[in-house]
């Protein structure tokens, strides 16, 4: 019996490959991309690679080579410095993002409406009292806070729609648009805009009534809003440099 046993453990090793620990490299690529999709990083931003090793607190290896997947993903771009930046704005740029976002993200949160249990509903409606509480400080602006709670918003949402097909394309296409989300907020806030949390009341409410279709729309309207609003700005300081 003893030999049969180490016979089949013999057997399982061959086919089975270890199961090695997470390397630095890939938990400085999970920050950083963390950090994008989150939006903490500026459009055009220029990111090398000692500063993020002393941020991260680790060697330059490592960064080196989970900037260099960052780049294959086409979140950041290489500079002939050999530094890298965050990707900058561009109308083509945006309008090709929002089609996507619209296209992937409107299928999986319509998805998600009729999946969404009473506990998630709970959980996202609390994320709008945290939101509250966070615009309430008006004299303390905290956009970090602001653009991380927003993804915890809709990617709980996402998680929900029973796919795991569509989840790396989202994550992929937040990881591409952070940065213009960030952007968007500064732009929101001086120009006085609605709140964000009012159209996330639109989804949680559509979510609630399991109507998917209507989530899809006030989706669309949600996402849809910054990128309008940068296209508008940026032409609008476009045609400014030109009439000057």
């Amino acid at each position: 019996m003893q030999k049969a046993a180490a016979e089949k453990n013999e057997l399982f090793s061959a086919q089975l490959a270890p199961v090695g620990r997470e390397t630095v490299q890939d938990r400085v690529y999970t920050e950083l991309r963390r950090a994008l999709i989150g939006g903490l990083f500026e459009p055009s931003q220029v990111l090398t690679i000692r500063s993020l090793a002393d941020a991260l607190a680790t060697s330059t290896m490592p960064v080196r080579e989970a900037l260099s997947r960052l780049i294959t993903e086409k979140a950041l771009e290489a500079l002939p410095n050999r530094s890298v930046r965050v990707p900058p704005i561009t109308l083509a740029r945006m309008d090709d993002l929002l089609r996507t976002r619209i296209l992937i993200e409107g299928e999986a949160i319509a998805l998600a409406a009729s999946r969404m249990t009473p506990r998630q509903i709970a959980v996202i409606e609390g994320m709008l009292g945290e939101w509250d509480e966070m615009r309430a400080l008006k004299a303390k602006k905290d956009v970090d806070r602001e653009v991380t709670l927003n993804q915890s918003f809709h990617f709980e949402i996402y998680r929900a729609c029973g796919s795991s097909v569509l989840i790396p394309m989202i994550e992929s296409l937040w990881l591409q648009s952070g940065p213009c989300i960030r952007v968007a907020i500064y732009a929101f806030s001086e120009a006085g805009e609605v709140d964000t949390a009012h159209y996330h009341r639109s989804i949680v409410a559509a979510l609630a009534a399991q109507d998917g279709q209507a989530a899809r729309d006030a989706l669309v309207a949600d996402i849809s809003r910054p990128f309008a609003f940068l296209r508008n700005k940026m032409q609008a300081e476009t045609q400014e440099v030109q009439d000057t």
